[in-house]
């Protein structure tokens, strides 16, 4: 058992703000089980395991006498999301928790952010009243919070609880080592293989409508956007999301530049062998002029930058979104999409492959990366009263049990899986599967938000397999566009991982500066109301950025990708 720090440190404000970046998202009662296995050798009470509901075998793990087991006991937790937009479902409320809470005694209250992620995580730490789970991005939050010794080291229980330690490649493992030589964290979405939804998404009704014209460069899009908003003129021509982080901004900042892997989350770009201020890139200059056209035009939705999720939803649900582009369009236009086609079949989405500037090579662009470590992390923390429970409900959440019950139910013949196959890692997926898309739908409309550990490989192989069995007609609508274009047209961006500094160091302070920089001349550049105006604020805000060390900011990340490199060859 790890031993408790016990220091109370309250942090500056200044140096807890999160930097916001993407994302991947129930109806009926829960509570039936199947016979599945309980791949860290937690059977529910209740229940005896069958032949086929056999534990994996995971050779070198420790004695199930050793592991704590879930349903041996209540567990009471407490969860906190740090991001402005994510507020945790109520626990229990959907089948999948439902199950979970019912089986294995474990009860999750959500701790909401309130609209303000970064006050809140300060207000938690400065009263000593952190969650037993965080979740947020790998930034300089996570760092602060571990280097203040409020985090347990997970080492010990990776090595022995059996799921993360089969499913993590040992190259994530060491990407998520800390400078310490521990593992704090616990990656969400990990992967080593191609993932991600980041995309366009297009209107079927209004597409037809306006005679199905080519969709593939920036120029089509313009054309597109303008006749859109001739013929309808109720609709938003292009819907971005969530704009102030980057949602439908980073998608056309990638049609501008090809091999973009890095986006806006660090204010810089590669060059060569080394990072550069993103003011200066032609391919961001270029897409900061065309996205201004759009905003000043009315092509593009007015409040992209203070619209909320849930106003993105309504537009989605309603149709009157002609083109949508964000990190993950999929995680609302799904359910859209059902609702729309339900009513009439020639209405709904599709999606196109990445726009592109006029020359550019489509296979070289991509509007979303993935990377091995995934989109974020979990950690838990030193206010947690019994660490190896809550590390033992999250190694069960990412292994194959865990991942079928929150991403595809619970299980039972009237669900949408039935227990495993012989091989004790592949569900028995019912009928259900295949003829009711609107409830699998609702299943993952709130699993997306209860994913905290996603094993990419394992998910994406299961339903991949599955799916391939169906015909096209049947396939669920995400995975056949994933299928189709998002996973082709994603970019692999792991060696760009880890590279925010440290808070409270020379790099970290200077890169505060620059991101409060950065938030505003991103807000003034959209509005701008000309393309000489989007220019020169730019060149400001460069100017602005150098002024308060941007360069030992750049020098950092450029040493961090370096090491990051190294680690991927081997080295």
């Amino acid at each position: 058992m790890l031993v408790k720090n016990k220091r109370k440190i309250a942090l500056n404000a200044a140096t807890v703000l999160l930097s916001l970046s993407f994302v991947v998202g129930c109806s009926s009662n829960g509570g039936n089980n199947g016979g599945e296995a309980a791949t860290n050798g937690n059977t529910p009470a209740n229940e005896k395991p069958s032949n086929e509901a056999a534990t994996p075998s995971n050779e070198g793990t420790e004695p199930e006498s050793n592991l704590f087991k879930l349903g041996s006991e209540p567990l009471d937790l407490t969860f906190y999301g740090n991001y402005g937009w994510y507020t945790m479902p109520q626990w229990g409320a959907d089948p999948s928790t439902k199950w979970i809470q019912d089986n294995f005694k474990v009860n999750i209250t959500g701790i909401s952010s309130g609209g303000n992620n970064a006050q809140k995580l300060q207000t938690m730490i400065a009263g000593n009243q952190l969650p037993d789970i965080i979740w947020g991005e790998r930034d300089d939050n996570m760092n602060r919070l571990r280097e203040s010794g409020l985090l347990v080291p997970l080492d010990e229980y990776i090595d022995k609880y059996p799921n993360f330690k089969k499913w993590m490649d040992p190259k994530v493992r060491k990407l998520l080592t800390a400078p310490d030589g521990k593992i704090y964290t616990l990656p969400n979405y990990y992967t080593n293989q191609p993932n991600g939804n980041a995309g366009y998404i297009v209107n079927k009704k209004m597409y037809k409508a306006l005679g199905s014209p080519e969709l593939k460069t920036t120029d089509d899009l313009y054309n597109y956007l303008k006749a859109v908003k001739e013929k309808f003129p109720d609709a938003i021509p292009f819907e971005t999301g969530l704009a102030k982080d980057g949602h439908g901004i980073d998608q056309l900042f990638s049609a501008f530049k090809e091999n973009n892997l890095s986006f806006t989350r660090y204010f810089a770009v590669p060059n060569g062998d080394k990072f550069e201020s993103i003011y200066t890139d032609p391919g961001f200059r270029d897409s900061s002029v065309f996205s201004a056209k759009l905003m000043r035009e009315k092509l593009m939705t007015q409040d992209a930058m203070t619209q909320t999720e849930d106003q993105v939803k309504e537009k989605l649900l309603s149709g009157r979104a002609a083109v949508y582009a964000s990190s993950d369009p999929m995680k609302l236009a799904a359910e859209a999409d059902i609702a729309l086609s339900s009513k009439d079949p020639e209405d709904g989405y599709f999606f196109i492959d990445p726009i592109v500037k006029p020359g550019n090579d489509v296979t070289k662009t991509f509007p979303g990366t993935y990377n091995m470590l995934g989109w974020n992390v979990a950690a838990i923390t030193t206010s947690a009263k019994n660490p190896e429970a809550v590390f033992a409900l999250l190694d069960w959440m990412t292994g194959p049990e865990g991942t079928a019950v929150l991403f595809w139910g619970p299980p039972g013949a009237d669900g949408f899986w039935d227990g495993f196959e012989s091989d004790n890692l592949t569900p028995k997926f019912t009928d259900r599967y295949a003829n009711d898309p609107k409830g699998l739908t609702e299943i993952q409309a709130v699993s997306a938000n209860t994913i905290w550990v996603g094993n990419t490989v394992y998910m994406d192989g299961v339903k991949s397999k599955y799916e391939a069995t169906l015909p096209e007609e049947k396939r669920n609508w995400s995975t056949n566009w994933q299928y189709k274009v998002t996973w082709k047209s994603q970019g692999d961006a792991t060696e760009f991982v880890n590279l925010f500094p440290i808070p409270d160091t020379d790099e970290g302070i200077a890169y505060q500066r620059v991101k409060d920089i950065w938030l505003k001349a991103r807000a003034e550049a959209l509005f701008a109301k000309s393309d000489d105006e989007v220019l020169k604020i730019l060149d400001k805000a460069h100017k602005d950025s150098m002024d308060v060390d941007f360069q030992i900011v750049l020098d950092s990340y450029t040493k961090k990708w370096q090491d990051n490199k190294a680690i991927m060859n081997g080295n």
